[in-house]
């Protein structure tokens, strides 16, 4: 058995049938590429999950890892230690207005645990939390209750308790059978009549862009409707920042976006460019000054693991010395308009949507829009024109995270020109055979 089998057989592949599982064995990375053990090299055209936005082999990063591991290797989150109050204060200077104090974990599931329990907490008795359908949270218990997609449906119904669900603003798929913009916002002014209706509940929780679930850009005045809502019947607003936050979107913070000022914020991924595990839970003055008084009833091991936390000043170091913000802001209308002459090229392509280095394809099979995949396809773990379409450009070198009928474009957020034609183009190749298999195409399969 050649060394990848044999690995297998000790491996768990996540969410996915383990003997359909055949990873690429990667021994290296560099920039926005990857190679595997043949020595072939691959653009990573999704930062992995949406989270090395510095690319590969940052080098202050790395090295302020290595020198925490020198100088302070663990300590319990009882004790105080001079880099987390260097990382916290690094926080302060680019958090959203109003947030004041954090609680570290190890990765973005555990940011949303710490979310909830921390809401629950400050407006107990009332225990209900809101979240969307099209929503990822995480895969622990809590995180994956809020969850709406497929990804839930596999704990059910052993699900946490006291979640309500509301609609998102998916306006290419209306699930409210409505054409934005003459919706009026159906979707998120339907949050009040669930507040009003459900009663004792103590917060809601939403990515102010979706992530996995197809990259959804809410319109203009979605988030500041949401906000001025949770405002006016005394709800939290909890903003689920794992995938946008970091410059993803052109702003440090997507809220930023709309000048959204959430009571309690969740990040990861980016916070440490990804290179060790860090989760983060920001909260808001009256929420902290709560605490006081009251116990803060949470807490674990690995909570504000001193290595992890050397990470965030040193990237918030590159940040400023790459510019990324504005870097990611060119980059980003140019990934915009070569995407979008790719639907005007492909007549697979229904919608392309976006903003900063945070894009999706969504896929169709007709002009009824019908999309390639489903949520119950991805659940019974069936064959897609997805699938193969990820496979064919893994095959030409290009790495892309993708959904049910939809790629997921967010490469690292040092990447250049020529690297975003060198994706585009072979995206390209690829969905030349998708267009024949549109229905109505004269070469239709």
């Amino acid at each position: 058995m050649d060394e990848i089998g044999e690995g297998k057989k000790h491996i768990f592949g996540t969410w996915r049938r383990q003997r359909d599982w055949n990873p690429l064995n990667v021994i290296k990375a560099e920039g926005v590429y990857f190679y595997d053990s043949n020595g072939k090299r691959y653009l990573d055209f999704s930062s992995q999950l949406v989270n090395i936005n510095l690319g590969y082999g940052n080098q202050r990063v790395i090295n302020e890892i290595k020198s925490q591991l020198d100088k302070l290797q663990y300590l319990s989150p009882s004790f105080l230690t001079e880099i987390r109050i260097k990382a916290s204060k690094a926080l302060l200077e680019v958090m959203p207005e109003g947030l004041v104090k954090f609680f570290y974990s190890t990765s973005g599931t555990e940011a949303n645990e710490a979310a909830i329990k921390i809401a629950r907490l400050y407006k107990r008795p009332k225990y209900k939390i809101l979240a969307r359908y099209r929503s990822y949270h995480g895969s622990t218990l809590g995180s994956i209750s809020l969850t709406g997609d497929f990804r839930r449906w596999f704990v059910e119904p052993n699900t946490m308790g006291g979640v309500v669900r509301f609609p998102e603003p998916y306006c290419f798929r209306c699930p409210l059978k409505l054409k934005y913009p003459d919706c009026n916002l159906a979707c998120v002014n339907y949050v009040d009549y669930v507040i009003k209706n459900e009663a004792n509940v103590a917060a809601l929780i939403v990515e102010p862009i979706t992530g996995t679930n197809g990259v959804i850009v809410p319109p203009k005045e979605y988030l500041p409707t949401l906000e001025k809502i949770a405002r006016e019947n005394d709800v939290l607003f909890i903003a689920d920042e794992v995938m946008t936050g970091w410059g993803r979107t052109g702003e440090m913070f997507a809220v930023n976006l709309w000048g959204v000022k959430p009571d309690i914020l969740t990040t990861a991924k980016g916070a440490s460019a990804s290179y060790i595990p860090l989760g983060i839970t920001a909260v808001s003055e009256r929420i902290s000054s709560y605490f006081e008084e009251e116990v803060f009833a949470h807490g674990h091991t690995f909570e504000a693991h001193p290595v992890s936390l050397a990470s965030i000043p040193a990237v918030l170091e590159e940040y400023k010395r790459l510019n990324i913000l504005s870097h990611v802001k060119i980059m980003g209308e140019y990934l915009g308009k070569r995407l979008n002459e790719l639907k005007d090229n492909h007549k697979c392509i229904g919608e392309v949507r976006g903003v900063g280095l945070f894009w999706a394809i969504e896929l169709i099979r007709d002009n009824n829009l019908t999309p390639f995949g489903t949520y119950e396809d991805k659940y019974l773990g069936r064959m897609t024109e997805l699938d193969r379409i990820a496979k064919r450009l893994m095959d030409m070198g290009v790495y892309i995270y993708y959904g049910p009928s939809w790629l997921i474009i967010s490469p690292p957020l040092v990447i250049n020109r020529e690297e975003i034609d060198e994706g585009i183009d072979k995206i390209d190749e690829v969905l030349k055979e998708t267009d024949k298999k549109f229905e109505g195409s004269s070469q239709a399969l």
